[in-house]
């Protein structure tokens, strides 16, 4: 790490600077549906000059082929947490030096090394949750204690039910169910795996991690599986909806903010990573969206409504399993399960 006197010197001679000096020109961001703060995108605009423009796609599988199949024009793209590695094995991302920079010292230290980039070389945290499932009470009224209910669903779901469009991420909630290891390669595990999400899918009504509130509060779904932004934004929406905390556990995640290799404005994409890293500009985004973050400070800024909730509070004693970058052999199992699956 860079002597903290040199660079808090740097930073105070970047704000004595002007705006049109500090930075110019655009920046190109690559991020999940629905998932940034215009309030956060409108705040950096005005305080740095860049403008921002938002391309989006619904799973980390399709942003990975993006950036593997040339260059995506990128400055900064936001992956999830088991995708990381993956794209850093790839070489698809820049080097960035994310602990040099002057706002990391606003990191919880618990987030400051994370597992998939323990130095701190290529992300920032964007937010992260947890993932499980939200029902419509309305339509269901008997307990809600399990994964058991989503996998195999009881008759007044049937037909009713919303799956991500994510490989990854139904399997694995699918393996937290099972009680079986993530990244799993045991053919007997794998057997059982195929046989739970076959036997679900005559009663699943729709592959899709777009639209899942839409379709909760307008009753396309009366289930689904949801991320915990997502069904607290759903129960603003609609009272009857309830997020799921199973005796099995839930599945948890951090999204990360990195820069694709060969980014067209480096400089931008380095500001606007310590730019998140205040506690006033990634509040923006955890009131936004309704997820966690990992900055010191930022939740005191949020509304007591939404710092209060439940979908934002976790259970203490909840199992939560952060599914990490599995390898090929994994991989390619899912993938065969999942075309199957698909067909």
């Amino acid at each position: 790490m860079k002597n903290w006197a040199l660079l808090m010197t740097g930073a105070a001679l970047a704000l004595a600077l002007p705006a049109a000096a500090q930075a110019a020109g655009e920046l190109h961001l690559y991020n999940w549906t629905d998932y940034t703060s215009p309030e956060l995108i409108a705040k950096f605009e005005k305080e740095t000059g860049i403008k921002v423009s938002i391309d989006t796609y619904d799973s980390n599988e399709t942003a990975l082929a993006k950036l593997t199949s040339g260059a995506s024009g990128y400055d900064l793209i936001v992956v999830s947490n088991d995708f990381v590695p993956i794209f850093v094995s790839q070489g698809l991302f820049e080097p960035v030096d994310v602990a040099a920079m002057p706002n990391f010292r606003n990191l919880d230290p618990a987030w400051q090394r994370r597992s998939w980039d323990p130095d701190a070389r290529y992300s920032v945290p964007w937010v992260w949750g947890t993932t499980s499932y939200s029902v419509d009470t309305a339509v269901y009224k008997g307990p809600l204690d399990s994964l058991k209910t989503l996998f195999e669903p009881p008759a007044e779901l049937q037909g009713k039910i919303g799956m991500f469009g994510s490989p990854s991420e139904v399997m694995s909630l699918a393996l937290v169910y099972l009680g079986k290891s993530q990244c799993n390669t045991d053919s007997t595990d794998l057997k059982a795996l195929d046989a739970l999400l076959e036997a679900q899918k005559p009663f699943v009504k729709v592959y899709n991690s777009d639209g899942t509130v839409e379709r909760q509060v307008s009753g396309e779904t009366a289930m689904h599986q949801q991320w915990s932004g997502k069904a607290e934004a759903t129960r603003q929406q609609k009272a009857t909806v309830k997020y799921v905390y199973p005796k099995e556990g839930v599945v948890g995640w951090m999204d990360n903010v990195a820069v694709p290799k060969g980014a067209p404005d480096l400089d931008n994409a380095k500001a606007f990573l310590n730019f998140l890293m205040a506690p006033e500009n990634i509040a923006l985004q955890s009131s936004f969206s309704g997820y966690q973050n990992a900055v010191v400070g930022a939740n005191t800024l949020l509304s007591a409504e939404l710092g209060s909730s439940p979908e934002f509070n976790p259970p203490k004693d909840l199992k939560i399993t952060f599914a990490p970058a599995c390898p090929e052999k994994a991989t390619r199992a899912y993938d065969r399960i999942w075309t199957k699956l698909r067909q």
